[in-house]
């Protein structure tokens, strides 16, 4: 592949990334969810779930211990998660989504089968299953994680 056809490559799924982030954030925001940011979402898909402790959440979204302990204090503060102690770490605390979080979650996923139907209707749905194939064949394990 030439250089070229890799950047217009790199191109279009920078694209379709971002486009799909802000899809799915706009859907978010029109079902009621209005005051958060896509970086939460990021959040919420590694606490959904089971929960996860802000370490975790770090890793997890490429940030500092402390970049992820503020993100969880606003989550908690505005009622999207809670701190309970870690079964099986007395020194830890898991957090975990509350069933607002959760809802928040549901209205996520409706918003990503959107945008992903017309993708379908676009490609058609064979091509659509294949694209979701071969992408998971590229990058399998994630994390998802913003592009900060």
């Amino acid at each position: 592949m030439q250089n070229s056809d890799a950047m217009a490559l790199s191109a279009a799924l920078l694209a379709a990334a971002g486009d799909l982030v802000q899809r799915i954030h706009d859907g978010v925001t029109a079902r009621g969810f209005t005051d958060l940011r896509p970086a939460h979402g990021f959040a919420f898909a590694r606490l959904a779930p089971d929960g996860a402790t802000v370490t975790d959440l770090a890793v997890h979204l490429g940030v500092t211990k402390q970049a992820a302990s503020q993100l969880v204090d606003e989550i908690v503060r505005k009622g999207y998660a809670e701190r309970r102690p870690h079964p099986e770490d007395a020194r830890a605390r898991l957090i975990v989504l509350t069933g607002r979080g959760r809802a928040c979650t549901r209205a996520a996923e409706e918003a990503a089968a959107e945008v992903v139907g017309g993708w379908a209707e676009l490609l058609g749905e064979g091509e659509v299953r294949a694209l979701r194939e071969r992408l998971a064949r590229i990058a399998p394990y994630g994390p998802i994680r913003p592009a900060w």
